[in-house]
Parts: C-alpha cells; sequence; structure tokens
C-alpha cells in the first residue's frame, strides 16, 4: 500500500516553491500563497542576496503625503547603498506583496488613511477576505517576512506599552509578535509617545532580546538618542557584525522569538529628551480631551508633535528611519556570509544547518516469501 500512497502523493505535487523552500500541495491553499513577490525579491531568492523587510505604516498613517513617499524611496535606497534588497510589504486590494514596485508605494502613498487599514498581525485574514488595502505594522511586517523567510527587518520605532496602561490596557501587538516570531527589528527603540519603561519590562516578560547596538547601553527614545531618565538597555553589542553574530546563534539554538536591536538616531538630528516629554505631555492632553484611543492614539500623537514644531519631529523621524534601514542592511550582510538567510527556519526541532540539497520523494517494496516444507505439512 506504500507505493500507492507515494503515486498519489506524487498526483497531488504541484510544485516546489524555491522562495520559501516549502512543496505546494494540489489546491491546498498555504500561507505562502497569499504571498506576492516583487521581481527584486525573486531575484534576491534565486541569487541568495541578503534582503532587509520594510513596514508600510509609516507609508500609510506615519507621514502626510507627499514625504512618505519620498522617505519610502529614501529607505529602500539606503538599504541598496549597503548590498542589499529593501522588500518593503504592504496589502493592496488584499493581495500582500513582499516587495512592493514603486507605483505600488506611491499608491499606498496617496490613499486616504480613513480607507487605508493599519494593520496588525490582527488584521490580516480580514483584509485580504475583504479585498482592502493596508499599511503593515510591525508585528504583521514580522509575521509576513517570516513566512517569505526574510530573518530581518527596519523600522523607525517599535509599537509598545502605552502610558495610562492601567485605565486603557493598550498594549501593542508588536511586543506579542516579537515574543513568538524570529525576525529581528532594527529600530530606534519604543516610540517615545509611549510607557518606554513597561515596554522594557513587558518584553522581558515574552523572553525578547533587546540589544542597543552601539558603544554604551543607553537606551534610544525614538526622536532621542536616550530616554530623558536614561533607561539601559539589557545586552549592548558595538557594531553590525556582532549584532548579525548574536541573530545567526539564535536560529540555531531555535529560539523562535524576534530580537529587538536598537539603534540611537543620528547625533545631528537628535532631539532633546526633555523638551520632547515635554511637548508629548501637551499632544496627550490634547488626544484625551478628543477622546482619541485604540490604533488611531499613535497616528494622533505623532502628527500633533511634528504640527507643534514645525516639522522637526519630522525630519528626525525621516534620519531615523534611513539610519535604521542602512544598520539593518549592514546586519543582513554580515549574517548572509555565514548562512543561507533567505531561507526560512525550519520547524522540527533541533534540526542542524545544512545546505540544500535535490528531495527524492520515491518509495520502496519488500517483498515476503514464505515456504513450507512437505514434511512439516499435517492434516488432520
Amino acid at each position: 500500500m506504500r507505493h500507492v500512497y507515494f503515486i498519489n502523493l506524487l498526483k497531488k505535487l504541484k510544485r516546489f516553491d524555491f522562495l520559501t523552500n516549502r512543496f505546494y500541495y494540489g489546491s491546498i491553499a498555504t500561507p505562502y500563497s497569499h504571498l506576492v513577490y516583487g521581481d527584486d525579491i525573486i531575484a534576491a531568492k534565486k541569487n541568495l542576496q541578503p534582503i532587509v523587510a520594510l513596514e508600510s505604516t509609516i507609508i500609510t498613517h506615519g507621514m502626510p503625503y507627499p514625504d512618505n513617499f519620498k522617505t519610502a524611496i529614501r529607505v529602500e535606497d539606503a538599504v541598496k547603498r549597503q548590498g542589499a534588497v529593501p522588500a518593503t510589504i504592504g496589502i493592496i486590494d488584499g493581495n500582500i506583496y513582499v516587495g512592493l514596485s514603486h507605483k505600488q508605494l506611491e499608491i499606498l502613498s496617496k490613499t486616504n488613511p480613513a480607507n487605508t487599514v493599519k494593520c496588525s498581525a490582527r488584521d490580516l485574514a480580514f483584509i485580504v477576505s475583504q479585498k482592502l488595502n493596508g499599511g503593515t505594522t510591525v508585528s504583521a511586517t514580522m509575521l509576513i517576512a517570516n513566512l517569505a523567510g526574510i530573518p530581518i527587518m527596519a523600522t523607525g520605532g517599535i509599537g509598545g506599552v502605552h502610558r495610562d496602561v492601567e485605565a486603557t490596557f493598550d498594549i501593542s501587538t508588536d511586543l506579542i509578535e516579537l515574543g513568538c516570531t524570529p525576525v529581528a527589528v532594527v529600530c530606534s527603540g519604543v516610540k517615545s509617545i509611549l510607557d518606554i519603561a513597561k515596554t522594557l519590562e513587558y518584553l522581558e516578560t515574552q523572553g525578547v532580546p533587546v540589544v542597543k547596538i552601539g558603544d554604551n547601553p543607553n537606551f534610544p527614545a525614538f526622536y532621542c538618542a536616550e530616554t530623558y531618565d536614561q533607561l539601559k538597555a539589557p545586552f549592548n553589542v558595538t557594531n553590525s557584525k556582532d549584532a548579525a553574530n548574536l541573530i545567526r546563534i539564535q536560529r540555531e539554538l531555535n529560539l523562535r522569538r524576534g530580537i529587538l536591536l536598537a539603534v540611537p538616531v543620528p547625533a545631528e538630528h537628535a532631539l532633546n529628551p526633555n523638551a520632547v516629554e515635554q511637548e508629548i505631555n501637551k499632544a496627550l492632553e490634547k488626544a484625551k480631551f478628543m477622546q482619541v484611543k485604540g490604533k488611531n492614539i499613535t497616528p494622533f500623537l505623532l502628527k500633533e508633535l511634528n504640527e507643534m514644531a514645525n516639522g522637526m519631529f519630522l525630519k528626525t523621524n525621516v534620519a531615523l528611519i534611513e539610519n535604521n534601514a542602512k544598520v539593518a542592511a549592514e546586519i543582513a550582510k554580515y549574517l548572509g556570509e555565514e548562512t543561507e538567510i533567505s531561507a526560512p527556519l525550519q520547524d522540527t526541532k533541533h534540526l542542524p544547518a545544512i545546505k540544500r540539497s535535490p528531495v527524492v520523494v520515491g518509495g520502496a517494496i519488500l517483498d515476503t516469501v514464505l515456504q513450507v516444507k512437505d514434511s512439516e505439512i499435517k492434516v488432520s
């Protein structure tokens, strides 16, 4: 019967997808069948080039047009200058794109935020099923990047524990995804508008390594090189090569969670932490008065901060995301020198790292012959 099973298996076998290192069987839908790869990503996968995933909420909800479109191009260019390939992830008409084209970037840049979903991991299935447009947050970008076999992404700052969490219980799904999805996130720490200390505590609970890249352990606060109360990161590495080595070892140990790699905003663009804190408190008071809540609070506060300071916050935001993309590309290149970074993690535990090899599907037939001697036959 076993050879019949293998014959039926071969009949059902549709194709082996080199992009994800997985087989597709018959018409059975898989998570990977919902991903649409850009031409640059297909070429990068074939040539085993380092790839950096980029989120798209900064395009759809983080900045006004045309600043958002210009920033998206600048961030992708920062990745390219380091010899890596950018894969901006976004959703258009229910299609999940891994590697948006310039035309698609412009489509998302021009969409009305009110008609475009700020897409976290929770929202993915609904957006795809309803064929909507969506800008992916860190959590959704991590999830999609992992499906696509991309182990590193860049963003401005992650979401986290909101201020007044005791009353709202508002905690970003970015933290949940970091605790269960093996993608490294390069960022300038946690967005300044959040409760950074509580966010670090929550990440510890989730078992997420938080690593500052730089000469000191001071944890960055998005617009600022450090928090106003000078919080320290649990771990510190001095350069991109050491960060890549950390990612490699975490993957070899099959620790299926993310890594937060915190990069301070370039010194020439860093803002004063105390001054930023004062502006944030003003914006929070306005949000409270206008009863802005939930996923609308972050875009609202960022918009308010930018308007308060005549574009100063926006300029810093652009500078830090561009720098983070550069660092992520450096890490991806170092990571690619020792490991095949475009291949996704195996689901089976404790598998040794191996290079790709041909897969042979076949069967074995065992014939059994039973012989009985005449002298042993007894008739009753």
